[in-house]
């Protein structure tokens, strides 16, 4: 097995092949993430969720999975608890942004790989 492998440590996300999957460490390096997408202005899906979230827990390997087949999208996870204030008009976990020229442009809430995929493709 390569470095790293593929296998995810509990609770958090495996590096990809195509580099365009991270994890959120914090609040600094969530706005970071933003300034990136802004600035690039690509294509970009954040999951916001929570560990305690069996959504979210269930949503993640497809998020992983989903990355794989849409390159040109920047995949972004956030857990609400490590990016409290930027996170703080997080009202329910799961929640994906979409963004598009650097700007926000669609929303979902709620797990379900269909809808997730279904999403993914109409904003790459």
């Amino acid at each position: 097995m390569g470095e790293g492998g593929e296998k995810a440590e509990r609770g958090k996300l495996p590096v990809n092949e195509q580099g365009n999957l991270m994890t959120a460490t914090g609040d600094e390096n969530l706005k970071d993430i933003f300034h990136t997408i802004r600035i690039t202005e690509t294509p970009a899906v954040i999951n916001y969720g929570a560990s305690w979230c069996r959504v979210c827990n269930q949503i993640l390997p497809t998020f992983w999975e989903l990355s794989k087949k849409f390159p040109k999208l920047s995949f972004v996870y956030a857990d609400i608890d490590e990016c409290p204030e930027t996170t703080q008009n997080i009202r329910y976990t799961p929640t994906f942004h979409f963004y598009r020229d650097g700007e926000r442009v669609d929303e979902m809430f709620g797990g379900g790989d269909e809808r997730l995929h279904d999403r993914l493709w109409l904003h790459s």
